[in-house]
C-alpha cells in the first residue's frame, strides 16, 4: 500500500548521480524528520540505485514500484 506523501518530486530520467544529490537536499530542506517524499524516477538504474541509497543514508524506503518511490526522511 502506498503511503501518503508530504511532497512529490518528479525527477524524470535524471541520472543517479545528480538525482541522489538533489534528493538529499530535498529531504534536508523540504521535509521534517518522519515526513515522506514521493519520488518519480524513470532512469533505468533507479530500481537498484534508489534502494541502495536509502540503505546507505538510513532514509527508509517505504514503498517502490518503478518509477515511484516513497522515501521517509530519517528521524
Amino acid at each position: 500500500m502506498k503511503p501518503q506523501p508530504d511532497i512529490a518530486w518528479n525527477a524524470g530520467d535524471m541520472g543517479c548521480g545528480e538525482l541522489v544529490v538533489k534528493l538529499k537536499l530535498k529531504l534536508r530542506d523540504e521535509l521534517a524528520p518522519g515526513e515522506v517524499i514521493q519520488l518519480t524516477a524513470t532512469d533505468a538504474g533507479a530500481p537498484e540505485d534508489i534502494p541502495a541509497w536509502c540503505r546507505l543514508t538510513s532514509n527508509p524506503l517505504l514503498y517502490q514500484d518503478h518509477p515511484e518511490y516513497f522515501i521517509q526522511a530519517k528521524e
